[in-house]
């Protein structure tokens, strides 16, 4: 299980700046989610979120993607792993 904390979060932008996604927070009226723009990979979340919703959401994003392992270091994929065992609930 993950903690809901800010270092938290930290960590998981990490892991998507090392799978190549850019992650931004924007303003809206929208769900939290990830698109491919002309093919740059851009997670958008909504600025108002929760900060459990953000990691929810972005733990969600992530354990829902396929890529190599080899982008990640060690501890990078020890807390990738740590994230496809917690089981969502929002």
């Amino acid at each position: 299980m993950v903690t809901i904390t800010e270092y938290n979060l930290r960590k998981i932008e990490d892991l998507c700046k090392a799978l190549g996604y850019k992650v931004r927070y924007e303003k809206g009226n929208f769900r939290t989610g990830a698109c491919k723009i002309l093919s740059t990979k851009v997670i958008v979340v909504n600025r108002f979120s929760s900060l459990d919703v953000k990691i929810h959401s972005l733990i969600e994003i992530i354990t829902g993607l396929d890529f190599d392992e080899s982008l990640l270091d060690e501890k990078q994929i020890v807390f990738f792993r740590l994230l496809k065992q917690t089981k969502l609930t929002i």
